[in-house]
């Protein structure tokens, strides 16, 4: 977190305040400085209280007042990926997410080489540096790192490269986590590869949350990752084994592991709405971290375009691998998918909004800091509209779009 904010008073009235108990009160969010200083709700947020002295006053136009979003898992935008490891494709992803409404991210690295993975990482705690000295152009913050490969399994690799899958190695995260100066929040790991997976979970759990990845793990597999400490699923449904009736799978291993959360993507191309729905009936609203999983192409037009080093088509909103037709990542940014699951797939809009705020912040292990609109919290909030149309954007207590 950077310097943010004027130190001055702002007062955004006339807004649905979305609350830490999940719904909607009519009111007022005053922010001071980067932080939000105070919570006005019903009458009182009309009010000017003398102890708030000269406050700017900011008329929300009955919008929607709403945390900005956190999305824990994304390779890229606007014709960048995070594996680039470059100083300027760090600046066109977090300004192009800040645009939208995202305003803290932990991008994913998948199956490359090792060097190039330690060079993406180095960048990215290089830029993350930047910010928190105020030194980087103003975008959503890069709170951590979502290691998705190259721990996993050929067999469910999706539109990750072969040739660089490795086995769960303590040594080799060690070392991709010192290049991140301790920036990787997420480890992903097949636990059905190897025979240390166990070992590798216990290992490294308190540094990271492992999580399963690109697996084709039976039930009992998940189950004994979940029970040595995993706590994390990467795009559920999505390059892992089938979820079935005599045969479970990772679903039905995380649907028995409470203590466990899982990524879901909701852009209308990688899961079907009834499974959307499932998943939340199986989990309950609280275990649901909604993602976009976005690579470079999003934001732009039809086109060919890569994914980790792979030749990916992109058509309206499919990503497929040119190779052999694999859907790869997606092209709709987290409040699209927000969107989606709200007016396509029966997903109560207040629900949708925790998975996009609160469950990614706590996920993260950031609930103090962001998630959130409440005192003390990051002055990070959008204004949306009676139809979810974005209206203004506020990072750290200064206005990136209004």
């Amino acid at each position: 977190m950077g310097p943010g904010g004027d130190g001055m008073l702002k007062k955004i009235e006339n807004v649905k305040v979305y609350t830490e108990q999940g719904n909607f009160v009519p009111g007022a969010v005053m922010t001071e400085g980067a932080f939000i200083r105070r919570i006005l709700a019903g009458e009182a947020g009309n009010r000017k209280p003398e102890a708030d002295g000269a406050a700017e006053t900011i008329d929300g136009g009955g919008c929607y007042c709403i945390p900005g979003m956190v999305d824990i898992h994304l390779h890229g935008c606007g014709g960048k990926d995070f594996c680039d490891g470059t100083r300027e494709a760090l600046e066109t992803i977090t300004s192009w997410e800040v645009s939208v409404g995202v305003t803290a991210i932990a991008p994913a690295v998948m199956a490359l080489p090792a060097e190039r993975l330690e060079k993406a990482l180095a960048a990215g705690a290089a830029y993350r540096k930047e910010q928190q000295e105020g030194k980087a152009v103003p975008g959503a913050d890069l709170a951590g790192i979502n290691m998705e490969g190259p721990f996993i399994s050929a067999v469910k690799k999706g539109a990750q490269d072969a040739r660089y899958i490795v086995p769960c190695d303590v040594g080799l995260y060690r070392r991709f986590q010192d290049a991140a100066c301790g920036l990787i929040r997420f480890v992903g790991i097949a636990p059905e590869e190897g025979r240390n997976t166990a070992d590798f979970i216990r290992q490294v759990k308190e540094e990271a949350v492992v999580a399963l990845s690109h697996t084709n793990a039976d039930y009992d597999t998940a189950m004994a990752a979940f029970a040595a400490g995993a706590g994390h699923v990467v795009h559920l449904y999505n390059a892992m084994s089938s979820c079935t009736h005599r045969e479970p799978g990772v679903a039905g291993a995380v649907a028995d592991s409470p203590s466990a959360d899982v990524e879901l993507i909701c852009d209308g191309v990688h899961v079907h709405p009834a499974m959307v729905r499932a998943a939340f009936k199986m989990l309950g609203a609280g275990r649901v971290c909604l993602i976009s999983d976005s690579m470079r192409a999003t934001g732009l037009s039809d086109g060919q375009y890569t994914l980790g080093g792979l030749a990916v088509n992109v058509r309206g909103k499919r990503a497929m691998l040119v190779s052999d037709g694999t859907l790869a990542g997606s092209v709709t940014s987290l409040p699209d998918c927000v969107r989606t699951a709200v007016s396509e797939m029966g997903i109560p809009l207040e629900t949708a909004i925790a998975c996009a705020t609160a469950n990614p912040a706590k996920s993260l292990g950031q609930w103090e800091l962001r998630g959130s609109l409440a005192p003390g919290k990051l002055a990070d909030l959008v204004l949306w509209d009676e139809c979810m149309r974005l209206q203004a954007v506020m990072k750290a207590g200064e206005w990136i779009r209004r």
